[in-house]
């Protein structure tokens, strides 16, 4: 992936060195609005969907996500902060979703509330609780942010055999398409859904979620290949890193075996069909998991 030499996302917060707790980090740049082939965001058609399966007022998902707000507390220097390259480059990727997503939403007339990323080393508060960097890279609907301790992207390389940078930048725009999950409604629903699911049923219904934002990424990814910055051989990184994260793949080598209603995250062939489906379109409305075979 080209990313060097293009602009930084302001919405990062760097807590590495500092137990998880505190940080912020500032910067600026223009965006590039971006408009997908046969409608941005679909707007009507995505809320319809969700309202559809949900049995909700589509125009109740115009209020966005449930929780906090992004903050504005301002980057604070620490001894592994801006300027090493591991930070550049999420910087830039964050960058790059910033652009794609604020396009898609603005060609549907709606504003995109930007996620903050947090990088942090070990452990980590958040306001969906504590967390440690076993947990992997995860989103918090509660405080729109993505957090990432980024020596997950070595273990992404050398436990999981997913090497290369399009793989990294696949792992953050998944997260990031929970966060555009959030904002239009998918997730404060599910999670009041899965109240009343067992938990076989709330792994299935989390299997059409994460499916989603796998298509999500693609949809992102889509967009930057589109402007130019995808070199060859980053699709396919992303696609197998897809695998190598999928359900089945991880309990055969973890375990030996599959338990197929353990699954919340889908196969490996799912992951990189979904994620497939949003590279190929760049319609959010072909990221439906909810009304269509997954």
């Amino acid at each position: 992936m080209q990313w060097r030499g293009r602009r930084q996302s302001s919405n990062i917060e760097d807590r590495r060195g500092r137990g998880g707790f505190g940080g912020g980090l500032g910067g600026g740049g223009g965006r590039i609005p971006i408009r997908t082939a046969g409608g941005g965001i679909s707007g009507i058609i995505i809320l319809l969907i969700v309202a559809f399966v949900f049995g909700i007022n589509p125009l109740e998902l115009l209020s966005g996500g449930t929780g906090a707000g992004p903050s504005s507390q301002q980057y604070e220097t620490t001894d592994t902060g801006a300027s090493d390259e591991m930070t550049q480059f999420v910087a830039t990727v964050l960058a790059e979703t910033e652009d794609t997503w604020n396009g898609i939403f603005q060609a549907e007339g709606q504003a995109y509330q930007e996620p903050r990323m947090v990088l942090f080393n070990n452990q980590v508060q958040s306001a969906c609780g504590f967390a440690s960097s076993a947990t992997g890279p995860f989103y918090c609907p509660g405080d729109q942010r993505v957090y990432l301790d980024t020596s997950f992207f070595r273990e992404l390389e050398t436990k999981f055999g997913a090497a290369g940078d399009f793989a990294q930048a696949y792992v953050i725009a998944h997260e990031v398409g929970h966060h555009v999950q959030n904002l239009i409604g998918i997730l404060p629903r599910y999670h009041e859904m899965r109240q009343g699911m067992s938990q076989e049923e709330a792994n299935r219904m989390s299997v059409r979620v994460e499916l989603q934002a796998d298509c999500f990424a693609g949809v992102w990814a889509h967009f930057t290949d589109q402007k130019g910055l995808l070199e060859s051989g980053d699709v396919e990184e992303a696609l197998n890193a897809a695998t190598q994260i999928g359900d089945d793949t991880l309990q055969r080598r973890s375990q030996g075996y599959v338990v197929p209603e353990s699954f919340n995250h889908g196969t490996s062939q799912q992951r990189r069909d979904w994620f497939g489906r949003g590279h190929s379109s760049g319609r959010l409305s072909d990221c439906d998991t909810f009304n269509n075979p997954v």
